[in-house]
């Protein structure tokens, strides 16, 4: 997931400073939620889905795999 999360702001265009502001959350566990190393078990499970719900708020569209988009837009083959 935050590989994805990254990449959702990006294209928004939000820098971290400001998803952290929308999402009432502190710089450093936005950049544990992006981060590598990964940092698993020092943000809750609901944090992340706080910062996917906001960034789903925005405009963003989740795909797993076998989901389909609402509209147009570009995913990444792997």
């Amino acid at each position: 997931m935050k590989t994805l999360i990254k990449a959702a702001r990006d294209l928004l265009g939000m820098t971290q400073a400001e998803l952290c502001e929308k999402a009432g959350i502190p710089l450093i566990t936005l950049r544990r939620i992006e981060g590598k190393p990964d940092h698993a078990g020092l943000v809750s499970d609901e944090t992340v889905q706080q910062v996917k719900r906001l960034l789903e708020a925005e405009g963003i569209q989740f795909l797993t795999t076998g989901d389909t988009a609402k509209g147009d837009g570009v995913v990444l083959k792997l």
